[in-house]
């Protein structure tokens, strides 16, 4: 079987991870997490950044600290990961989904502006899959409406717009570092600001809200969040080659798209839509245009030729977890209700070799033609 993530360590990040258990600095308290997290700000160009436990993480400390309550709406996209709908409920707010478009998959602009009120609070902006998002555009929106932008690039990393890291735009931004992403601890995630009054509050709430006087009278709710000093061995190592990494997804993703462009109701996307929206491919998507054959079905027919693919992204609007909680969402989601009935993605893992890319187009190939696609 074609895994559709294949990663692997390095001897070198194995040799980093033996160092780290060697001299015993195994817990969060450690030197390589402080050094992970100046490595990572200045990649980014922020001047803080905190490692936590993971993406999701990130996001419920990023809503905390901007004190997101009951009453508050929070715009997010409606075709991404549960994640960022779920750190909104658990701080209170009113998740408030967005549909996206059908070329960039990203959320639609018109849409962000249409959807703001007075109870808008802050904008969560995901970069999805491998275009980025018309990100200094939301800022302006934010700032001119006086709303917080929370960039969520956990697909992102090492990946520019417009000549900044994604990542760099937001008044507070995320990543992952789980085991799919461009760089990878096995878990975990980055939170990062310029802003000195979240700084504190950032290390605050991801280690039990402490007492400044009395360590253990806490002054708030927090959690433990915290990032291992072996987890942050491991991502230094691997940071140092982000460029490589983030070259070696744009060849997988043009390899693919060369190979399935001209494949009739077959819709990849491209490597480049302008000078400004490179793909960065975090994963290689495609989209079946005839409605009479679904993705479920695409997905098993490749499977007999052991290869997995990987479901798109389940809308907002569609999770049994937000229906449970009869929330009425504003608006159509037409264009993220296609997405994740005709869309899927195929192995693309750093590892996944071009023998395999030509074989899985090979099989797509012989596929569509036998479906009269």
């Amino acid at each position: 079987m074609i895994p559709v993530n294949k990663f692997k360590l390095t001897s070198e990040d194995k040799k980093i991870l033996i160092n780290a258990v060697k001299n015993n600095w195994i817990s969060s308290a450690g030197p390589q997490v402080n050094l992970f997290e100046k490595k990572f700000s200045k990649l980014i160009g922020k001047r803080y950044c905190s490692a936590v436990s993971s993406g999701t993480a990130a996001l419920e400390i990023a809503l905390k600290i901007i004190n997101i309550k009951k009453g508050d709406e929070v715009i997010i996209p409606n075709f991404t990961i549960i994640s960022s709908a779920m750190a909104v409920i658990k701080q209170g707010g009113t998740p408030v989904p967005i549909d996206c478009d059908l070329q960039t998959w990203n959320m639609k602009l018109e849409l962000i502006t249409k959807n703001i009120t007075k109870k808008t609070k802050a904008v969560i902006a995901t970069h999805i899959y491998g275009y980025p998002i018309e990100i200094d555009k939301i800022k302006k929106i934010c700032k001119k409406k006086k709303i917080i932008l929370i960039e969520d690039a956990a697909e992102m990393l090492g990946h520019k717009y417009k000549n900044k890291y994604c990542g760099w735009y937001g008044d507070i931004s995320v990543f992952s570092l789980y085991a799919n992403k461009h760089i990878t601890t096995g878990e975990g995630g980055m939170i990062l600001t310029s802003v000195n009054k979240y700084k504190e509050k950032i290390f605050d709430y991801k280690n039990l809200c402490f007492g400044k006087k009395n360590r253990f009278n806490h002054y708030d709710i927090g959690w433990n969040y915290r990032y291992t000093n072996i987890q942050a061995a491991l991502g230094i190592n691997q940071l140092k080659r982000i460029n490589k990494i983030i070259k070696k997804k744009k060849r997988i993703g043009k390899l693919y798209f060369n190979n399935l462009k001209n494949i009739p109701n077959l819709f990849i996307q491209k490597p480049k839509l302008n000078k400004n929206f490179e793909n960065v491919y975090w994963v290689v998507g495609v989209l079946i245009k005839n409605k009479k054959i679904t993705a479920e079905k695409f997905r098993k027919k490749l499977e007999k030729y052991k290869i997995e693919t990987r479901a798109f992204f389940w809308p907002m609007h569609k999770q049994t977890a937000l229906k449970k909680l009869n929330y009425r969402f504003r608006g159509s989601f037409k264009n993220s209700d296609y997405l994740s009935k005709f869309g899927l993605y195929l192995p693309s893992g750093l590892e996944t070799s071009k023998n395999e890319i030509n074989y899985v187009c090979k099989c797509i190939k012989k596929i569509t033609s036998e479906l009269n696609f």
